[in-house]
């Protein structure tokens, strides 16, 4: 699990095409990765992913033919800046929401404006999405936690504060840009619980009564 706070921003190192599947090479100076393991999770670009080789200054992570046609990992380049997350430790704080690092969507970078300090985002998604967003929800995008400021019936709007303009790749997002989307995990489980189950239908008084809504 991860919390979509990003912790450093790397850069793709090499791209190199593995038996149909690609080998992702990416350089992070200034973050010890020889403090994790092999076999550990690593989050990129919102992208779950597992470490297959650590060093000092970086990492190598392999990317399925599969992951490669359900994210924008595909289209990156060598140059490129990408959001690291490492996995969440039990007992460390929840800075964000719950991110679980297995993609639902690719998104579109529609509009980017200036507000204040502040820029206002509009994020285009395929429209059976949306129903999983909510105004003052949460989405991560990219790999970051962001509040939803409002949706429609094909486009969510974010407020991005400077730090994370500063701090993530958001701050070079253009107009075009393909983005990872995760919707909430909590919407997502919600709307299980309120279909048809096998044993017993989930009502509003149902969640009620185990503290799942007010």
């Amino acid at each position: 699990m991860f919390t979509g706070i990003v912790r450093t921003m790397g850069t793709v190192s090499r791209l190199e095409p593995r038996d149909g599947d690609l080998r992702l090479v990416v350089n992070a100076p200034g973050f010890d990765w020889r403090a994790y393991k092999v076999g550990d999770s690593l989050c990129i670009n919102g992208v779950c992913l597992t470490a297959v080789i650590l060093r000092k200054d970086g990492f190598e992570t392999d990317v399925s033919r599969e992951t490669m046609q359900v994210t924008a990992l595909a289209g990156m380049s060598p140059g490129d800046k990408v959001n690291l997350e490492p996995a969440l430790a039990l007992g460390e704080p929840l800075g964000g929401h719950l991110v679980s690092g297995h993609i639902d969507c690719i998104g579109k970078v529609r509009a980017l404006r200036k507000d204040a300090r502040s820029l206002r985002l509009d994020i285009e998604i395929p429209g059976e999405f949306t129903r999983y967003a909510a105004r003052k929800g949460s989405i991560c995008v990219d790999g970051v936690s962001l509040t939803i400021n409002a949706v429609s019936a094909n486009t969510i709007e974010l407020n991005i504060i400077p730090h994370t303009v500063e701090s993530t790749i958001i701050g070079g997002y253009e107009v075009g840009t393909q983005v990872n989307i995760e919707v909430d995990l909590l919407a997502r489980y919600i709307e299980r619980l309120l279909s048809k189950g096998d044993d017993e239908d989930i009502s509003m008084d149902l969640l009620r009564e185990h503290g799942y809504a007010k």
